[in-house]
């Protein structure tokens, strides 16, 4: 099994519903969030690839278009804007494009990320 990763940035801004009132993430805050897709494949491509990266800027544009410095409340609602449930709604977006796609990991801090992933279709 062939497996590729590619990287994308992006700062937007959310607040947390469901937490209790105290939590600093119930507030408005930012980050600078780095998503991660994972593609695989048994087989290469006739170039050898998996997939072309130069294929995968259409996520790019996404996520400059519809993502970046924006209030992720607005844009996922109503889902709670985690970075769990930001990882799926990626991968239900994108998994139509791209069917080695496998896995959307999203980084809120360089400590901490969410991944969502499917084992076996």
């Amino acid at each position: 099994m062939y497996s590729i990763s590619k990287q994308f940035s992006f700062s937007a801004a959310h607040s947390l519903q469901e937490l209790s009132p105290e939590h600093p993430c119930t507030r408005l805050h930012g980050h600078n969030y780095v998503v991660t897709v994972y593609l695989k494949s048994e087989q290469l491509n006739k170039t050898g690839f998996v997939c072309d990266y130069k294929e995968l800027e259409i996520i790019n544009e996404y996520i400059d278009s519809h993502l970046d410095h924006k209030n992720l409340n607005d844009i996922m609602s109503p889902l709670n804007p985690s970075a769990e449930n930001l990882a799926k709604m990626l991968y239900d977006i994108f998994k139509p494009a791209f069917p080695q796609l496998y896995a959307v990991e999203v980084s809120e801090t360089p400590k901490t990320s969410a991944i969502y992933e499917v084992e076996s279709e």
